[in-house]
Order: C-alpha cells, then sequence, then structure tokens
C-alpha cells in the first residue's frame, strides 16, 4: 500500500468523522447506539438556563461526562436512526406534580431543534410569554402544546394548554396548515380566532376552552369557514365571554364534539338545521339562552346532550324519542313546561342519566308503563311527579342516585320502593308529603352515600341509617323518640346531620358524637332533648353550624365546647342551660358570625373577651339573668362597622358533599335559619339572614350608660336594649348609624334629650324609646314624626309632634273664630255658596239665551259665528 493511498484513506475517514453528525448520523463509538446531535444538546442546555426550575425536574440536563448524552435526559426522546431529537415533553404530568410547573421564559434555541415532532410544555408557568417566532423553523412538528406559538408551518400537533399565557393568537400561527390538533385551553388568550383557521384542511381538534375569548358565536365560527368545515371533529370553546346565538352547526359536515359551555350566549337555537349531523356530543349549559327546542332528530348520533342552566322554554316536543343512541340528557335549571309521556322516551334505550329537574314539567305515565331504560342517575327534583307515588321507578333496579324532591308526591311510600337498587348512593325524596314509617336502611346503600327526607310526615323511631353515611338529613318529619341509633351510627365520614323540627327527646349519650370529627353541620333545633351538652361535641373538631334551639337542654355550656374552633354558627337559644358565659368563646371561636344564647338562664357579666369576636354579624344575649355594665369593647366587631359589599355571598349558606362514589358524588346546599325578634315580633330567617347586623341584650339585668363607642358600628340594622337598668343619656352620635331600621330602649332609666342625630336615620321603620326619663323636645323629622305616640310614652317630660304635649312656647294667642263662630260661619258658606250657583246658573241662561237671539236676527254674524 502505498503512502498516498494511506494518507487518502486516512482523509477520508477524517472527512466522514466530521460530516456524519451534521448529515444526521452519530454513532457511537463502539457501542453501537446513537447519541444525540451535539448541537441540539447545546440548545437544550440554552433552554434550559432560561427556565425557573425550583424542583429539580432537569437536573439530568449537564455537561457533566455522565450526562452528555441528551437521549437520555428526562422529557427527550431521540430517532433510533438519525440521533436527532424528536419529542421534547416537558409537560407537568410528566414532570410527575401538577404543584410545581417550570417557570420563566422558552429560549430561542428551540428553534434550532428542527426535527422536533412533539412538543409538550403544558401545565407549566411561563408568566404570558410568548414563544418565540418560529417562521415555519419546526417544519416536522406534528404535536404542539404551548401557548401563544408563532409560525410553525409543519407543526400537526400543539398543545400550549395550562401556561398562563395571554394575548390575542398571533397571525404568525397562519404558516401551520399542516396541523392536526391545537391545544391552546386554558390560558388568558383575548379577542377572536383569526380567519386563516378556516384554512387548516387537516384540523380535527381545536380546543380553546378557558380563555377569555369574545364575540358573537355566529362570527366566531365564521372564521373557520372553508375547508376546516369538512375536517374538524371536535370544537371546544367552553369557559369563554362569547355571546349570541347558537347558529347551524350542521355546516360542518365531519363534527363530532361541540363544547360551549360557561360563555354568555344569550341568543336562541335556530328554527331548523339544514342538515342532518354524526354530532355525538353537544353541550351549552351554563348559558342565557332562551326560546324553544328545534327538532333535535336531525342529530341522529346523538349522545351526550347537556342544555342545563339556560332561560329555555316552551314545550319539549316528542320528538326527543327519536334520539335513539342518547346516554345523557341535561336539560334542568331551565323553564320547560308542559306534560312528559310515554312518546318522549319511547326507543331511549340508551337513556342512563336524565336531570329534568328545575323545570315545571308534569311527568304522567301509564301506570303499567315499563320504561326501555335502565337509569343510572335519575334528577327529577321540582318536577311534578305526583300525586301518587310514581310506579315506573319499580322498573329502576341499577340507579346509583335518586332524586325526586319537591316532586308533589304524597302518601305512603310502598314497600316495594324501599328495596332500593343495589348500587345507590344517594336518595332524596325530601320536600313532598309522603308518610309513614322508614324502615332499616342500614345495609341498602354502597359507597359513601347520602339521604335526603326532610319536609315529609315521616313518623316513629328513626331508622338504623349506615355508618358510612357523608350526610343524613331527616328534618322536619315527625319522627320521635331517642337518637341513640344516630349515635351508634355516625361514622367518620360523615359532614351533615339534620334532625331538627322533629318529636325527638331524651338525653344524649355523652359520647354520641365521639366519631363525628368530619361533622360540619350539626342541626338537632326544635325537638324536645333534655340534659346537658355531651361532652362528646369537643370532637366535633371541623363543625362549623352547631343549633340546639328551642329544647330543654340544662347546665353549663361544657369546657370541650373549645376545641370546636371552626364554629360560625351558633345557637344555644330558648334551653334551660345556666352559669356564666364562658370567657373562652371569645378566645377560640374567633370564626363566630352568628351567636346566641337568648331564652336561657345565664348571668354574671358579658365577658371582654367576647369583643374579640370581629367577624360576628349578630349577638344575641336578650332574656337572661346577665348584669354588669356593657362593654365598650364592642366597637371591636369590625363587621359591624362595614358596609355590604355588592357581592351575593352569604355567610350561612354552605356547599358540601352530600354523597360520593367510584363515579363522582353529589353536591348539597345547605343554609342556616333561625328566629330573630324583629320590630317586636319573632321571625324565621334563612336567605336574609346575611342581610342582618344586630346586637340584642334585652331583658336582662344590665347597668349603667350606653357606651357612646357602640355609635362606630355603622352597618348596624338592629340594636335592642330593653327592659333593662340601663342610665345616663342616648349617645349624641347614635345618627351615625345610618343603616339603623330597629331601635328598642324602651323601659330602662335613661334621661335627657333625644338627640338630634335621630332625625337622620332614615331608614329607622321601628323604634320604642317608651317608658324612660326623657325629656325635651322630639327632633322634627319625616321619620320620627311617622311614629306613633306610644314609642315615646312614659317619658313625662317629652313633648311635640307626634306627643299631645306642647313644648314651651309652642302656645299661640287664639286669634281665630270661636266655636260658635266658626259655626255661623259655616252656615253663612254653605248659604253664600248656594247664593252663589243659582245666581251663575241663572246668569248663564240669560247670556245663553240672548246670544242666541242676536245670531238668529243676524245671519251675517251667525255664519262668521259657525
Amino acid at each position: 500500500m502505498s503512502i498516498t493511498y494511506t494518507r487518502s484513506l486516512l482523509l477520508f475517514v477524517l472527512l466522514v468523522e466530521h460530516l456524519l453528525p451534521a448529515l444526521g448520523f452519530n454513532q457511537g463509538a463502539g457501542d453501537g447506539r446513537i447519541h444525540c446531535i451535539e448541537i441540539e444538546r447545546r440548545a437544550l442546555l440554552e433552554i434550559k438556563q432560561d427556565l425557573v426550575d425550583d424542583y429539580g425536574h432537569l437536573d439530568s440536563w449537564g455537561s457533566e461526562e455522565g450526562k452528555r448524552d441528551c437521549c437520555e435526559w428526562r422529557g427527550i426522546q431521540c430517532s433510533n436512526q438519525t440521533g436527532h431529537i424528536t419529542v421534547l415533553d416537558l409537560h407537568v404530568a410528566e414532570l410527575g406534580d401538577r404543584n410545581k410547573p417550570l417557570r420563566g421564559k422558552i429560549n430561542h434555541s428551540l428553534l434550532k431543534l428542527q426535527h422536533l415532532r412533539y412538543l409538550d410544555f403544558s401545565g407549566n408557568d411561563f408568566q404570558g410569554t410568548l414563544l418565540p417566532n418560529f417562521n415555519g423553523s419546526l417544519s416536522k412538528l406534528r404535536y404542539l402544546n404551548i401557548s401563544n406559538l408563532r409560525n410553525l408551518s409543519s407543526l400537526q400537533s400543539l398543545d400550549l394548554s395550562d401556561n398562563q399565557l395571554d394575548g390575542i393568537i398571533p397571525s404568525a400561527f397562519q404558516n401551520m396548515i399542516s396541523l392536526k390538533n391545537l391545544n391552546l385551553s386554558f390560558n388568558t388568550i383575548e379577542g377572536t380566532i383569526p380567519n386563516f383557521f378556516g384554512n387548516f384542511c387537516s384540523l380535527h381538534t381545536l380546543d380553546l376552552a378557558g380563555n377569555n375569548l369574545t364575540g358573537q358565536l355566529p362570527a366566531f365560527l365564521e372564521h373557520l369557514s372553508g375547508c376546516a368545515e369538512n375536517s374538524l371533529e371536535i370544537l371546544n370553546l367552553k369557559m369563554n365571554q362569547l355571546h349570541g346565538s347558537l347558529p347551524d352547526i350542521t355546516r360542518f359536515s365531519s363534527l363530532k364534539e361541540l363544547f360551549l359551555c360557561e360563555n354568555h350566549l344569550n341568543g336562541s337555537f335556530p328554527e331548523r338545521f339544514s342538515q342532518l349531523s354524526d354530532l355525538v356530543v353537544l353541550e351549552v349549559d351554563h348559558n342565557q339562552l332562551a326560546g324553544s327546542l328545534p327538532d333535535l332528530t336531525i342529530f341522529p348520533s346523538l349522545k351526550r346532550l347537556s342544555l342545563s342552566h339556560n332561560r329555555l322554554n316552551g314545550t319539549v316536543t316528542e320528538s326527543l324519542g327519536g334520539l335513539s343512541k342518547l346516554e345523557v340528557l341535561y336539560a334542568n335549571h331551565n323553564s320547560f313546561h308542559g306534560l312528559i309521556t310515554e312518546a318522549h322516551f319511547q326507543n331511549l334505550s340508551q337513556l342512563q342519566e336524565l336531570f329534568l329537574n328545575k323545570n315545571p314539567l308534569a311527568l304522567k305515565f301509564n301506570s303499567d308503563w315499563s320504561p326501555p331504560f335502565q337509569l343510572d342517575t335519575v334528577c327529577l327534583m321540582s318536577c311534578n311527579l305526583g300525586p301518587y307515588f310514581p310506579k315506573w321507578l319499580q322498573n329502576q333496579n341499577n340507579y346509583t342516585s335518586l332524586d325526586i324532591s319537591d316532586a308533589g308526591i304524597s302518601g305512603p311510600v310502598p314497600e316495594w320502593f324501599w328495596n332500593l337498587s343495589p348500587r345507590v348512593r344517594f336518595l332524596n325524596l325530601s320536600h313532598n308529603l309522603l308518610s309513614g314509617m322508614v324502615p332499616d336502611l342500614s345495609s341498602k346503600f354502597v359507597g359513601s352515600p347520602g339521604i335526603d327526607l326532610n319536609s315529609n310526615l315521616f313518623e316513629g323511631p328513626l331508622p338504623l341509617l349506615p355508618s358510612n353515611a357523608l350526610s343524613l338529613s331527616l328534618s322536619k318529619n315527625r319522627f320521635l323518640g331517642s337518637i341513640s341509633s344516630i349515635c351508634n351510627s355516625i361514622g367518620r365520614k360523615l359532614n351533615f346531620l339534620d334532625l331538627s323540627d322533629n318529636l325527638l327527646s331524651g338525653v344524649l349519650d355523652d359520647d354520641c358524637f365521639m366519631n363525628g370529627q368530619q361533622l360540619v353541620v350539626l342541626n338537632l333545633a326544635d325537638n324536645n332533648f333534655s340534659g346537658k351538652i355531651p361532652n362528646s361535641v369537643g370532637s366535633l373538631s371541623e363543625l362549623q353550624t352547631f343549633s340546639l334551639r328551642n329544647n330543654s337542654f340544662s347546665g353549663e355550656i361544657t369546657l370541650s365546647f373549645r376545641n370546636c374552633s371552626r364554629l360560625r354558627f351558633l345557637d344555644l337559644s330558648h334551653n334551660r342551660l345556666s352559669g356564666k358565659i364562658p370567657a373562652w368563646i371569645g378566645e377560640s371561636q374567633r370564626d363566630l358570625i352568628f351567636f346566641s344564647l337568648q331564652s336561657n338562664a345565664f348571668h354574671g357579666s358579658i365577658p371582654v373577651q367576647l369583643c374579640w369576636l370581629q367577624n360576628i354579624l349578630l349577638l344575641d344575649l336578650s332574656i337572661n339573668n346577665i348584669s354588669g355594665t356593657i362593654p365598650r369593647c364592642l366597637k371591636n366587631f369590625t363587621h359591624m362597622s362595614r358596609k355590604q359589599g355588592d357581592n351575593n355571598y352569604n355567610f350561612y349558606d354552605y356547599n358540601f358533599s352530600a354523597s360520593s362514589g367510584e363515579d363522582g358524588g353529589f353536591q348539597a346546599k345547605y343554609a342556616d335559619s333561625a328566629l330573630i325578634g324583629w320590630k317586636g315580633r319573632t321571625y324565621r330567617y334563612d336567605k336574609n339572614l346575611q342581610l342582618l347586623r344586630i346586637i340584642n341584650l334585652a331583658e336582662n339585668k344590665l347597668s349603667g350608660k350606653i357606651p357612646g363607642e357602640i355609635t362606630s358600628l355603622q352597618a348596624l340594622v338592629g340594636f335592642n336594649l330593653s327592659r333593662n337598668d340601663l342610665s345616663g343619656r342616648i349617645p349624641l352620635e347614635i345618627g351615625k348609624l345610618k343603616q339603623l331600621q330597629w331601635l328598642d330602649l324602651s323601659r330602662n332609666r335613661l334621661s335627657g334629650v333625644i338627640p338630634d342625630g335621630m332625625a337622620k336615620l332614615y331608614f329607622l321603620s321601628y323604634m320604642d324609646l317608651s317608658y324612660n326619663n326623657l325629656s325635651g323636645r322630639i327632633p322634627t323629622s319625616t321619620q320620627l314624626q311617622s311614629f306613633d305616640a306610644s314609642t315615646f310614652s312614659g317619658n313625662s317630660n317629652i313633648c311635640g309632634p307626634p306627643v299631645i304635649q306642647k313644648c314651651p312656647g309652642d302656645e299661640r294667642p287664639q286669634v281665630g273664630p270661636t266655636n260658635d263662630d266658626r259655626q255661623d260661619n259655616e252656615e253663612n258658606d254653605d248659604d253664600f255658596r248656594k247664593w252663589f250657583l243659582a245666581g251663575l246658573a241663572s246668569g248663564f241662561s240669560v247670556s245663553f239665551v240672548g246670544i242666541l237671539g242676536i245670531l238668529v236676527q243676524r245671519p251675517p254674524w251667525r255664519r262668521a259665528f259657525f
């Protein structure tokens, strides 16, 4: 072999070694394995440099000797043939924890990964920053999941969901003509979609859910006109700001799934659709769509139809029965009316979930009707199913949830019904007139069930109930006797127990609530319980509502109560409780907004620790034996110092899990209620309870002065200090209580004048200052003079309207006529009135005849006049 030949061979080897990486061949030395391309490895390191990796997701990316092969790095996949990076997958699920995202920005070096086919950055936090302008660089990309990308001409799949990206969709997207799947969901993208989207002839899925897209829906969909109309199969626009009517969606000939729920659609359905459609899913719930439904048999493949929470009205046509593949029907919370018969369900053999609740519909079926379906979920609340118990339910033996509450059903529940479905986990029969005894239900449910039988006529002892229940509501019935069976079945999952307004009685076992660590609401009000409050209430660490109102509980408030540190609503009124008001209530129950000890036998003074209840909205200590003075620190009730906000948040509402199971559960809502002494009468408040800001200390033995600091509570609506032994003056600055509607200071020993500022209490509709030692003139105002004189009775030195007694200086010497003179004048006035009217009639007659005579005698005048 010559030296020249050897030298040429060596140069060829060196040339091949130099060119192979550039050509995509990067054979590992001696191991037969493909390694990553050096230029792409450096690009990844530059990308990492601009990312904030708080949790070490990219620790495998590095320059160290053991980390040089980027094909082994987390989230990276390389081609087995070329070694080029084809997959960059850094979405949060791949990284392992949704709560540990990457942050920072995406470096322009991403453009160097020109063989990338799959790119997913979804679920991270790039703080609204745009991706670099690709300008077609990533021509082989087929899947992309990030947000606000630009110019990806060969991209087929892009997922940029959940990245906190904002702004509009950039025009650079117009080069992504090969795109099949685009996911920009759950960012903060604004505006509309560009009309070049209609040119994406391969577009299969477009997911823009959870953004701030705006505009009329018909115009929005018009931007998809073009070849995309024939390719698009899944369109998700839910949770945006779109409005307008629903256009003819059958123009999208390939469309299978359309999601428009939770927008602001305020129009209607089209009167008719133009052609048959293969649509399988249509969700337009939680909008403001109105009007009636068109013929839906144009969608013979429809499996899921969600129309709930709109303003749709009219009757439900029998064409619904033609949707033979329908599995889920959500039509609840609308205004559909009329009759539902067997014809509506004749071909719905696949139906599994039926939601017609909150519609004024009447479901009337023949007594021998056997439905063609086996429902999994039946929700017919507030539909009319009565007056008899619906017999067609005997055919349903596979349901997991059944709600026929407020359905106009009366009479005894048939025995066959209590053989419940073996899969049932939620049962709601409430607000009917059902009667009879409830059998043993302890083994009838699965999962963590919820049972609601409230507001019926059920009687007898409480039934045995499942120990794994999540919620139990048996209030407003005629159940009687002990609740020991309930105490024995309270499991560690129970979060809601309402037995109020029954005929239950007896002493509660001291360990009754030992297992109630998850209880949020415990309501035993309006029964006949007696004895002491069980010490086991101290186990209720999650308790927020506790009502024992209107029973016969006695003794002191148990010390274990202080463990209930999350209480918001505490009503112990109308019992026989005694002792001093515990100071620790102000120390440990800092979240209290409602606290009532009304009509008990508490004594001692008001502990200053109660002033620590800064969130309190209603404090009622009335009708006890409380003595001492009113603490000045009541001014610390800061929530009574603030005006109500414009939001509709209700402090007394609870959303809780009523049941749970493998396929989810039902949510329920509960609102606290209370008996409130208001304007001299007692009212039950529930929905409007949140409007009240009340301090009621009436009918005690309080003495001393009314603290002036009370006038800082400018949101106070009701203030009652009546029937005490208070003295001194009414605070001069009481006029600051601009929201005051009810003020009762009667039957005390108050003295001095009524402050002029009370004339400015424009909302005051009830006031009682009677039986004090008040003096002086009643301030003049439309409000104060509108009250009856009895409002001020028992104050001997008070004067001015509306009382009879005049104030000094109000008397004037009489200059008017006497009664006799007045009577003579009235008689003279009457004679004058008669004379004047007679003369007027006579004069009119004479004048009228004279004028007629002149017109008759002078034709020219007559013609001119007429």
